[in-house]
């Protein structure tokens, strides 16, 4: 009889947790990095929940995030499994495709080098 252990992405009843991908991060970091050498932004925390997966961002660390990315693999069929949400709770941009979602984000940093 073999025991299996839960990978890092199975919760302890079994069920997987929604995660980001290699590709999504990979899109997610390369924004990261251009607005942290733009000095707007300081800090990201990622959770990975049983629903949901959250990419934070930070100006300082012992705040609340600026931002949040999204990822609810549920709303796929409707209004899209990306979601970038601001401090105060307003749904910037929902959508099917995560760089389409995040370029509301490319902006606000093109208005910070100006």
């Amino acid at each position: 009889m073999t025991i299996q252990t839960p990978t890092p992405f199975q919760a302890s009843t079994g069920n997987t947790q929604v995660a980001f991908g290699r590709a999504e991060l990979s899109v997610i970091l390369s924004l990261y990095g251009r607005m942290v050498a733009a000095g707007e932004w300081r800090d990201y925390g990622i959770s990975h929940l049983r629903d949901v997966a959250v990419f934070s961002v930070f100006r300082r660390t012992a705040e609340t995030p600026l931002y949040r990315i999204e990822k609810r693999p549920r709303l796929r069929a409707r209004q899209g499994q990306y979601a970038v949400i601001a401090m105060d709770g307003r749904v910037l941009r929902r959508g099917h495709d995560l760089r389409t979602v995040i370029r509301v984000l490319e902006l606000k940093l093109i208005r910070a080098v100006d």
